[in-house]
C-alpha cells in the first residue's frame, strides 16, 4: 500500500486529468448543483488520467527527456494547470447563472467552488488509489507467472485475468448491484399509490367495477392514470355541453403473467369498455416506471370532451433511464404487442365504424410505440396519427428522419421532406414550418433543444454533435462546448434534472402537447381559441 500511495502522479495523466477536470465546469445543456458538478468533476478527470497516462507510457518509449527538462516540464505544466483550475472555477458561477437566466430561473444559486475542488479531489484520489491498487496486483500476478511460463505468455495470462476481474466485478458487482438496488426501491414504490389517488367508481376505467384488472395489479402509475381521468363535470366545465365518461384501460406488471398475455388482456378489457365503438382510440407508450404523462391524455379527453379510449400498459417499474440501459428490449416488445394486440382487433371492425387510431409516448414512451413499425410510411399506413414527445436519441424512427433532414434545416428543428408527414417543434409556432401542405394522418416530434433525453448518445464520446454545430437551438447556452469523453458525462448528468428546469427547456414539455394533439387530431370544430383554453387549463 505504502508503494502506491507513495508513486508519484504521471506527467501525462496529470496534464490531461486537469483538462478534463476543467472543461466539466464549462456550461452544458442544464443547470447543476455543486455536488454534481464535484462528482463528474472527478469522473472526467479520472478519465483524462487514464488517456493521458497512457499517452504518455508510449511517448516514454520514443522521447527521454534528461532529468532537468523534466523538472522544468512539471513546473510549466503544473503553474498552468493551477491558473486553468482557478481560472475555471472562477467563471464556473457565471455560467451556471446565465445558463439559469437562459432559461428563466432563478439566478440567486449556491455555488461553493473550493467545495467543489475539494469533493473533485477526493474523490479522484479514491478512485485513483483503487486503479493502482488493481495494477500492483496485477504487476505481482504477472511477476509469479514469468516464474513458471515464457514471459509473453506471463503477460498476456496476466492482463487477461485482471482485465476479466475487473470487468466481472465492474458488471456483475456494481452494475447488477446498483440494478438490484434500484429495482428492490422501484418494486416498493410500485405497490405504493400516489396520495390522493383512489379506485375509480367509474366502470370505464381499469380497477374499477366489473373491471376484468384489480386495483391492485395496475401498480402505482397504473392506478394514478386511471385514478386521474377527467370526470365528465371537468370536461362539461370546459366545453359546455354534456360530457361522456372517458374511457383508461391500464394492464400492471402484475395483471397477466407474459407481455402477450397483457396485451391480450388489454383487448378484452378495451371490449368490455366499449372502447371500439369511441371516435378515438389512442395507444400509449409509458415510461420505465409505467407512468403517462398526464398532459397526454388529459389533452385528448378534452378535446373530444370524453369521447375517447385510451390504453398502455406496463413492462417496468424502473426509473426510465436505468430501464433503457437494461430493459429496452422489454419496451420494445411491450409497444409491439400493444400494438398489434390493437390494430388486429381494430381491423376486425368495418371500415366506416373503426375509431381513429392514435398514438403518443413521452420519453422511453416513444421509443416504445416506434419498435411497432418498420419506418415512418409503416407507421402511418397502420395508425391515424402520432404525438411523440421528449423522443430518446435512440429511437430508431426519429433518427432516420433525423438523419434525412433537408438541407438547411438543423437537427434541434429538423425539416423533414418539407414537412409533409412528419413535423418537429418546440414551440408551437414550429408545426407550422416550413408553410407547406399537410395532408393526415400526421406526426409530431415535440423536443426541446436543451432536453438532454433527447441530445445524450454514447457518440458524445468521440464525436462532436450536431446540435452543436452552427446556430444553438432555444436555450442551449451559448458558451457550450464539446470535449472528448467529457461532454458524454456532462449531458448524462444533466438527464438527472431534466425535470428541473420551467417548461419548454430540459424534458418538459407541459401545454405544448396541447398544440401537438390539435396539430394531429384536432375534433371537427376546434378552434385556435379552444387550442389556447386547454393549455391554460392543463398547463
Amino acid at each position: 500500500m505504502g508503494r502506491v500511495v507513495r508513486r508519484r502522479l504521471g506527467f501525462g495523466g496529470t496534464l490531461l486529468a486537469t483538462l478534463f477536470a476543467c472543461a466539466s465546469l464549462t456550461p452544458s445543456l442544464l443547470p447543476r448543483t455543486w455536488l454534481y458538478q464535484g462528482v463528474m468533476g472527478a469522473v472526467t478527470g479520472i478519465l483524462g488520467y487514464a488517456v493521458g497516462a497512457a499517452i504518455g507510457a508510449l511517448c516514454r518509449t520514443v522521447i527521454r527527456l534528461p532529468e532537468r527538462g523534466r523538472r522544468a516540464a512539471w513546473r510549466v505544466m503544473l503553474a498552468g494547470c493551477g491558473v486553468l483550475a482557478v481560472v475555471a472555477l472562477w467563471y464556473s458561477f457565471d455560467w451556471q447563472r446565465d445558463l439559469r437566466a437562459l432559461m428563466g430561473m432563478d439566478t440567486r444559486i449556491t455555488w461553493f467552488p473550493p467545495v467543489i475542488l475539494a469533493v473533485t479531489l477526493v474523490l479522484f484520489a479514491a478512485a485513483l488509489l483503487a486503479a493502482r491498487l488493481v495494477r500492483l496486483g496485477g504487476r505481482r500476478l504477472i511477476a509469479w507467472l514469468d516464474r513458471y511460463v515464457p514471459v509473453y505468455v506471463g503477460h498476456a495470462v496476466g492482463v487477461l485475468v485482471i482485465g476479466s476481474l475487473v470487468a466481472v466485478f465492474a458488471n456483475d458487482v456494481l452494475f447488477n448491484g446498483f440494478v438490484a438496488r434500484m429495482s428492490d426501491i422501484s418494486s416498493v414504490a410500485n405497490d405504493g399509490t400516489h396520495p390522493g389517488v383512489r379506485p375509480p367508481a367509474s366502470a370505464y376505467l381499469s380497477g374499477g367495477p366489473k373491471s376484468l384488472v384489480s386495483w391492485e395489479s395496475l401498480g402505482r402509475e397504473g392506478r394514478r392514470f386511471t385514478g386521474t381521468a377527467a370526470t365528465p363535470s371537468r370536461l362539461r366545465a370546459f366545453s359546455g355541453r354534456p360530457a361522456t365518461e372517458p374511457i383508461r384501460v391500464y394492464i400492471g406488471l402484475d395483471s397477466a403473467a407474459s407481455t402477450a398475455a397483457q396485451a391480450a388482456l388489454a383487448v378484452r378489457e378495451l371490449e368490455r369498455t366499449g372502447a371500439f365503438g369511441r371516435p378515438v382510440l389512442a395507444v400509449l407508450g409509458t415510461t420505465g416506471t409505467g407512468w403517462v404523462d398526464p398532459h397526454i391524455a388529459d389533452t385528448l379527453e378534452y378535446m373530444y370532451n370524453g369521447r375517447t379510449a385510451m390504453v398502455a400498459m406496463q413492462y417496468s417499474y424502473l426509473p426510465s433511464w436505468v430501464s433503457f440501459l437494461v430493459d429496452r428490449e422489454k419496451a420494445a416488445a411491450a409497444g409491439r404487442a400493444l400494438f398489434e394486440a390493437v390494430r388486429e382487433r381494430w381491423e376486425r371492425l368495418p371500415t366506416g365504424a373503426r375509431p381513429r387510431l392514435l398514438l403518443s409516448g413521452e420519453s422511453l414512451g416513444s421509443y416504445e410505440l416506434e419498435q411497432a413499425f418498420g419506418d415512418l410510411e409503416d407507421l402511418v399506413a397502420r395508425a391515424d396519427g402520432a404525438v411523440f414527445v421528449g423522443p430518446p436519441n435512440a429511437n430508431p424512427i426519429w433518427q432516420r428522419l433525423t438523419a434525412g433532414r433537408d438541407r438547411g434545416s438543423p437537427v434541434w428543428r429538423p425539416v423533414y421532406q418539407e414537412g409533409r408527414t412528419a413535423r418537429f417543434a418546440q414551440h408551437p409556432a414550429d408545426l407550422h414550418l416550413p408553410g407547406a401542405p399537410w395532408p393526415r394522418p400526421r406526426v409530431v416530434y415535440l423536443q426541446n433543444a436543451s432536453d438532454p433525453v433527447v441530445w445524450w448518445s454514447p457518440r458524445l464520446i468521440y464525436r462532436r454533435p450536431a446540435w452543436l454545430e452552427g446556430p444553438r437551438g432555444p436555450g442551449v447556452n451559448p458558451e457550450m462546448n464539446w470535449f472528448p469523453l467529457v461532454t458524454f458525462w456532462q449531458v448524462l448528468v444533466d438527464m438527472t434534472s431534466a425535470l428541473d428546469v420551467p417548461p419548454g427547456h430540459g424534458h418538459r414539455y407541459g401545454a405544448n402537447i396541447v398544440d401537438g394533439w390539435a396539430a394531429v387530431a384536432a375534433p371537427p370544430g376546434w378552434s385556435p381559441h379552444d387550442t389556447w383554453r386547454l393549455r391554460a387549463l392543463v398547463g
